[in-house]
């Protein structure tokens, strides 16, 4: 079946919206067209990631989740970015690769696999030669992800909750857990940990790094995916569990703020506590993973993007490459 052809009563991710978005859009609010917001090398994922000369990460507009929190709600549901085609997809790639980018990451790709498969392909065809990260909310079709076999090589993918009332609140995805739990299964059988040397840091070649963000005052949500991710991932997957919630002064239609607003009330809309990351690192010894990341507790929020900034993190965390506003 023809690119195009997939976009058309679309069913790319499990939402399966049957739009026509040759036409239209469909939840994720984009078209057929893809849309990035920033090229950049990124220096604030894990370690085995950005290594010396950051991750070649590349933002895209759109999503497939509606998540209340969202830190990047300007791009993820607010539309902010620029079309590209397939060719400009894969030289930026190749840009990023110039520029030192230890991988290349690709996040919130999962409304637009085929053209994105598209774009992976030309770059390879082009000469790229470093692993492929695909970073997501996990919220995806093994259908989808089949087509990125061969193409993709690290995955990142989030494991927000094992809990659908708080899925079904937050995310407007009730299903998310069972989604999330069979795509990162998927991941994890068809892609082994691989890990190298380079100047004495560890760097990931191949396999799975899962994502849990704790959120505040839901320390019993986190139990839950953490005994999950001890049972299924543990030697099998790098586990990353993430302290670092940050409440977003967003900016928007009063419609969408009344919505976040209300959204949010399911949890407690704050920085994480010194008593909840006693808790965590509690709980971090008791399961003893095989390997695990764990950031240390901060109150700075300097690191929160705005996306409309050529420099859309702080200098310390990012160098742009290519911005939507070139």
């Amino acid at each position: 079946m023809k690119t195009e052809e997939l976009y058309k009563s679309c069913t790319q991710c499990p939402r399966n919206c049957h739009v026509d978005r040759t036409q239209s859009t469909g939840f994720c609010g984009e078209t057929s067209t893809v849309r990035i917001a920033i090229a950049c090398l990124h220096f604030g994922e894990e370690p085995v990631l950005t290594v010396e000369n950051g991750s070649g990460t590349i933002f895209l507009s759109g999503c497939t989740l509606r998540c209340s929190f969202c830190q990047n709600y300007q791009i993820s549901q607010q539309g902010m970015g620029k079309h590209i085609d397939v060719d400009e997809f894969a030289r930026i790639c190749l840009e990023l690769e110039k520029n030192g980018a230890e991988n290349i990451n690709i996040v919130t790709g999962s409304h637009h696999i085929p053209k994105i498969a598209e774009g992976l392909k030309a770059a390879k065809e082009m000469g790229l030669s470093i692993p492929v990260a695909w970073n997501s909310s996990a919220y995806e079709s093994i259908e989808s992800l089949e087509l990125l076999k061969g193409l993709v090589d690290i995955w990142l993918p989030d494991f927000k909750t094992m809990n659908p009332i708080m899925s079904r609140e937050l995310f407007q995805a009730e299903d998310y857990p069972q989604v999330a739990k069979k795509a990162i299964r998927w991941m994890m059988e068809n892609f082994p940990l691989k890990l190298t040397e380079k100047n004495g840091r560890e760097k990931i070649l191949s396999g799975v790094i899962i994502r849990h963000l704790v959120l505040p005052g839901r320390m019993d949500d986190s139990l839950m995916a953490l005994e999950w991710l001890k049972k299924h991932a543990d030697s099998r997957a790098i586990i990353s569990l993430m302290s670092q919630y940050t409440p977003v002064p967003f900016k928007g239609s009063e419609k969408e703020l009344n919505w976040r607003k209300k959204s949010l009330c399911a949890f407690q809309n704050r920085l994480m506590s010194s008593d909840e990351d006693r808790q965590i690192r509690d709980l971090i010894d008791n399961y003893s993973f095989e390997y695990l990341f764990y950031q240390d507790l901060s109150d700075d929020t300097s690191w929160l993007p705005d996306f409309s900034r050529r420099q859309t993190f702080s200098n310390a965390l990012s160098k742009t490459i290519w911005h939507h506003s070139d």
